[in-house]
């Protein structure tokens, strides 16, 4: 009997989501060896998979590689159809795209790193503690069965990072992890535990008791669909076809009744069931639609996903895909709805250059939350909502700004107007703090995308920009920790800031000041010490105050600056220079008492 397989590398990323992508690009650009393990036979997870509308309220708020995907999603159709096309149009400076692009641009950003980054596909990790190979408390090494032979394969490390929508690895690896929702007791929360809100109007609190539950939001597949009549694959009836289950759907059309407004709603078609935004070449992402009772989301027949057996979550897939094909060909053909409504149905297909060998439909579905894995920082709807000063974290790896956000939880009840779970509630640009992707009890592992949140704080954290900014401090966590020869757990976060700031990151978010500009790093790390306030606003190039220079040089301890004359960013940045000296030596002098 031959032993399996075995291979060493510096970090091994289990996931080929865009935030695996991003920490292995990282590791790879230090000149490490890393390499990505992905179950199916694409990477590239749900941008590559239909989701083209980028989830991101403040543009600006979330940088680094994150950005760098962005620009050239917008090179690409500049340079594909021209520089004033409508593709360009539609593209939004970057941030909506097509699927097979988004796949494109991230295997291009992964060749740019030659062997230092490889790509296993096929590759898959099964969540039991056995396939987790740990000395004490340590992560050294994973079994990986090997999908297209069926032979196992054993992959060590000196660091391991979580990069699938499930939590598999850290679960496995024996960090504590939450599922299902917290009550409103707990942490305060808004919209936390059970919550009824009518989607655009005020929380129904008949029905919204805060009770805590085990139930997850619900997932669905995002789809790219089109009217182009050339690029378009009918819908066809799905192999288990149940029309009870749409027939709801019929009566809704015709009494205009929906979960949205109190006021009628009117929708053209195929919005009905699910809601559109316009990505290049005649497409657009197919969400649910949240003002419907009935769309693309399932609720309920999930909640077993995030810690089943693969063979349970194909087989929910499976079910996923022929529900939803279903409804599409319910609202196309049934004649209990109206025909005027079934003709504008037909107009949409699916897109024929997408996902062929996958019957024009996308490979994967939206995992929205899975397992949630504790960390040594707990994100909570507060971090999210709480002005800058108040919450101003220290050790902060990304800026990053959406709603808080979750899809149902129950499916449509009976005699209730609105459905259980659905809420958006905004909030400010915030910023996530280290500890976030740091799970308690394992040590070298770090989890970018199953992160440390409560199911409120993670509904903001789960979008991909910043999941590809996590990704990427996952990277220079790596680095920082290897180079140092420390564990990754005690990291130095200011090393990790300083090399995430030459990339490009935004730590701290203001609306006049990016990466790149004259004084950003000094910027970025006294915003994160409380020094601006809360304002959105740096006004660096404004002249110093007389408080400006008080309070700052006395916060830093350098008086020798007080009768500083100049603007408040050169200021922030001679007060920089003092203060990194002064660090540098304290930690030079702490790493020779550890030598010695």
């Amino acid at each position: 009997m031959t032993s399996p397989a075995s291979f060493d590398f510096d970090a091994v990323i289990v996931g080929g989501t865009p935030a695996g992508i991003m920490a292995g690009i990282a590791v790879a650009r230090a000149g490490r060896r890393a390499i990505i393990l992905e179950r199916t036979a694409h990477i590239g997870g749900l941008p590559a998979n239909g989701l083209g509308a980028t989830d991101i309220h403040t543009r600006g708020a979330t940088g680094g590689l994150f950005l760098e995907f962005v620009r050239r999603i917008k090179e690409h159709y500049s340079e594909a159809y021209g520089a004033d096309s409508q593709q360009v149009i539609d593209c939004s400076d970057g941030y909506r795209f097509e699927p097979h692009v988004a796949e494109k641009i991230l295997l291009e950003m992964i060749a740019e790193q030659g062997e230092n980054l490889e790509v296993r596909r096929m590759r898959q990790f099964d969540h039991e503690p056995s396939n987790a190979i740990k000395e004490g408390a340590a992560l050294t090494g994973i079994k990986i069965i090997n999908r297209v032979n069926g032979e196992s394969e054993t992959y060590h490390a000196s660091v391991f990072v979580d990069a699938t929508y499930e939590g598999d690895l850290a679960a496995a690896a024996g960090a504590p992890y939450m599922l299902g929702r917290e009550g409103v007791e707990e942490y305060g929360e808004p919209c936390a535990g059970k919550f009824y809100q009518r989607w655009g109007a005020p929380v129904d609190e008949t029905y919204s008791t805060g009770q805590g539950d085990n139930a997850i939001q619900s997932y669905n597949y995002r789809l790219p669909l089109t009217t182009v009549e050339s690029n378009m694959t009918r819908i066809e009836k799905p192999r288990a076809y149940n029309r009870d289950e749409y027939l709801s759907l019929a009566e809704d059309v015709r009494l205009n009744r929906f979960a949205g407004p109190p006021t009628p709603m009117e929708f053209d078609g195929i919005g009905a069931i699910t809601n559109m935004v316009t990505v290049p070449n005649g497409k657009v992402d197919g969400n649910n639609q949240h003002a419907a009772f009935i769309s693309t989301d399932l609720p309920e027949e999930n909640w077993p996903y995030p810690t089943a057996s693969w063979e349970w979550r194909d087989q929910f897939a499976e079910r996923l895909r022929d529900y939803i094909l279903g409804l599409f060909y319910f609202a196309q053909n049934d004649p209990e709805l109206p025909a005027d409504f079934r003709e504008r149905c037909n107009r949409w297909g699916l897109a024929s250059d997408e996902f062929a060998d996958n019957g024009n439909f996308p490979r994967q579905i939206y995992v929205r939350e899975g397992r949630r894995i504790r960390g040594e920082y707990l994100f909570t709807a507060h971090d999210a909502l709480s002005k800058r000063g108040s919450r101003a974290h220290m050790t902060s790896i990304t800026a990053s700004h959406y709603s808080l956000d979750s899809h149902a939880c129950l499916k449509r009840e009976e005699g209730r107007p609105h459905t259980d779970g659905i809420f958006t509630y905004r909030t400010t640009p915030y910023s996530v703090p280290y500890g976030v992707i740091v799970p308690l009890e394992v040590e070298n592992l770090l989890i970018p995308v199953p992160a440390s949140g409560t199911h409120i704080g993670f509904s903001t954290l789960r979008m991909e920009p910043c999941w590809m900014a996590l990704g990427e401090a996952a990277g220079e966590a790596i680095n920082v920790s290897l180079d140092d020869g420390t564990r990754v757990r005690d990291a130095n976060v200011i090393e990790m800031q300083r090399r995430l700031l030459a990339a490009g990151a935004v730590l701290t978010y203001y609306e006049d000041a990016a990466p790149g500009d004259a004084h950003y790093h000094a910027l970025q790390y006294f915003a994160l010490r409380g020094f601006l306030g809360d304002s959105y606003r740096a006004n660096l190039d404004e002249p110093a105050s007389d408080e400006d220079r008080v309070q700052w040089t006395t916060w830093a301890n350098t008086p020798e600056l007080t009768t500083f004359t100049g603007t408040r960013g050169q200021l922030l940045d001679r007060i920089y220079t003092e203060v990194n000296k002064r660090e540098d030596a304290v930690q030079a002098a702490l790493y020779a008492q550890v030598e010695a």
